[in-house]
């Protein structure tokens, strides 16, 4: 008889109608057991009634918290996918500005300055962005902690969209003695066929995932796949292109790739000098001496359970783009962009099973065994997931604001927007009027 009541009373509370009907507060409850009470004769209470009751009670509860917290999880998804009204005025601010005045028109670089652009004796920083406003804080904080920003040499590579504002701030907004080019992509004069294919090839192929990625799966997968390509940097093309380095800046042999979303705290000269040890990149990986990876794993991006990526070690640490030093020369002399592409196909082929779509993924395998780790101080990653220490913050080079919390966004933590912000000129006009910054 006990077994059955239990068996009864689990049957019961697995009805919707009954959950749904629950009192939804203690208050809600004790009327409810003073209405049952005076309704029985002799004022007796039904025990198993009032436990059904509280059992459902309690359920009700526990849904309407975990629904909650679905529903702050997903605004909050949605708050960093969205352009701020901002910054989407700041673009037009400095598109219109292109149009109607000369001086956001001026070459930038300056044409005295442009043999700086080859020049190996310069640093030379490379971003790829199609935000203004990201670059702008990346370029000012990397010159004002450069022990001669006169070096610096930052060359902005921009989509077609974005290159008419990026262009405008830079010349409005010069970072001298630095140098700044901007260069769309629709600029790059390239005259070697087998350049022109490799990139359409990059390009090509983020296009094909992208369709694919949508059409993959079932109603239920495909909503989860929507929702997680709607992240700007799950298909940003920006982002593939990256892989195209060594074409981009033909003429020189080192460079420093930074994202857009850092902010540089001291002189990159010493990720400059770093000695790669031939090999083509220096990254954060591992800490010195204990093996132990600063960030995630190689198992952390790649799903080792598909026989096709099982040959490498998942518990290798993985290195991430953000703060790089690169070797053109000795990445010109390997077939690295031939294995991403591969990689990226491969990808695609399996139905994305080899790992969900991402830039850094097939850039782990096509630079395996040619990373040479760099200390940990040059790159501090996840400022867009919480909040780091501040002492551990104090002693790094770049702080690196990846994940959903972007410092431009309203969702980013709020003592770290502020420290981004102090990078921008509280009284610039563009910023004031389109109310990036408020009058200090």
């Amino acid at each position: 008889m006990k077994e059955w009541r239990r068996t009864h009373r689990a049957a019961t509370l697995l009805d919707p109608v009954v959950v749904e009907a629950a009192p939804d507060s203690l208050d809600a409850l004790k009327a409810e057991m003073g209405a049952m009470l005076a309704s029985y004769d002799g004022g007796r209470l039904d025990m198993e009634a009032v436990a059904v009751k509280m059992m459902a009670m309690l359920l009700k509860m526990d849904r309407k918290v975990k629904k909650s917290r679905v529903r702050a999880l997903f605004n909050r998804h949605l708050a960093s996918l969205g352009v701020p009204k901002s910054v989407h005025c700041l673009t037009l601010r400095l598109a219109e500005e292109f149009a109607v005045n000369s001086a956001a028109r001026s070459p930038v670089p300056p044409p005295e300055h442009a043999p700086r652009l080859t020049d190996a004796s310069y640093l030379h920083v490379a971003l790829v962005t199609d935000n203004v406003l990201a670059a702008a804080v990346a370029v000012a904080s990397a010159a004002r902690s450069a022990a001669d920003p006169g070096r610096l040499v930052f060359h902005v590579v921009t989509d077609k969209k974005s290159y008419v504002p990026m262009h405008s701030w830079f010349a409005l907004h010069p970072a001298s003695p630095a140098v700044v080019e901007v260069k769309g992509l629709h600029q790059f004069d390239w005259r070697d066929g087998g350049v022109i294919a490799s990139v359409m090839r990059t390009v090509e192929e983020v296009q094909r995932s992208s369709l694919d990625y949508h059409r993959c799966g079932g109603s239920a997968e495909r909503e989860h796949r929507r929702l997680e390509a709607s992240n700007p940097s799950t298909f940003s093309l920006l982002n593939y292109l990256k892989i195209h380095l060594p074409e981009f800046f033909p003429e020189l042999g080192r460079v420093m790739l930074l994202d857009d979303d850092v902010v540089v705290r001291k002189d990159l000269t010493g990720l400059w000098e770093q000695d790669l040890d031939g090999n083509i990149i220096g990254a954060v990986g591992s800490h010195d001496g204990g093996g132990i990876c600063a960030d995630k794993t190689f198992g952390d991006h790649l799903n080792f359970s598909e026989p096709a990526v099982s040959g490498l070690l998942g518990s290798q640490c993985a290195w991430s783009w953000g703060v790089n030093i690169v070797d053109l020369d000795a990445w010109r002399r390997t077939n690295v962009t031939e294995t991403y592409q591969l990689w990226l196909q491969k990808n695609r082929e399996s139905g994305f099973r080899l790992w969900q779509m991402a830039s850094l993924p097939p850039a782990l395998i096509a630079f395996d065994g040619r990373v040479q780790a760099i200390e940990p101080l040059w790159h501090l990653p996840g400022l867009g997931w919480r909040v780091p220490d501040p002492e551990v913050a104090r002693f790094s080079a770049v702080l690196h604001f990846s994940g959903p919390r972007k410092p431009w966004l309203e969702v980013a933590f709020p003592e770290l927007r502020q420290l981004w912000l102090g990078h921008l000129n509280a009284s610039d006009s563009f910023l004031r009027g389109c109310g990036v910054v408020e009058w200090q």
